[in-house]
């Protein structure tokens, strides 16, 4: 199976949001069926076959997720991310001011949605193909 390492290395190579397809076919070639990232601290549980998982570590101190999601002005952020406009950390601190609490990718059927704090669904989004 996968190491959160080989994963991290593949992660490395993304500078924005625009490099996020190639990151997500690399990492589903390693056998990765899904992902749920925390925004609080960015620590992140992988999904392979056969029931194996495997968890990163935190990746900064933990933020605070605001109480009440806003799609709109996440859905702006978003955009702006996927041009290449910001990267990940200021990604994630534009997710927590929208109440973005964590997003889980399947790779199965190659979408990415978000959750607020509530666990309703805010945004689901296809992963474009490389």
């Amino acid at each position: 199976m996968f190491t959160v390492e080989q994963i991290e290395l593949a992660h490395s190579k993304v500078k924005s949001g625009a490099e996020f397809p190639e990151y997500i076919q690399e990492i589903k070639e390693m056998g990765v069926v899904s992902f749920e990232t925390w925004v609080t601290d960015s620590h992140t549980k992988y999904f392979g076959k056969n029931d194996f998982q495997t968890k990163s570590n935190p990746k900064y101190q933990e933020i605070e997720i605001a109480n009440y999601s806003d799609g709109e002005k996440f859905s702006q952020y978003l955009k702006i991310h996927q041009k290449g406009e910001t990267d990940y950390f200021t990604f994630c601190h534009h997710c927590a001011e929208t109440g973005i609490e964590k997003w889980i990718v399947n790779l199965d059927r190659m979408t990415c949605t978000y959750y607020d704090k509530a666990a309703n669904e805010v945004l689901i989004e296809n992963v474009p193909s490389v």
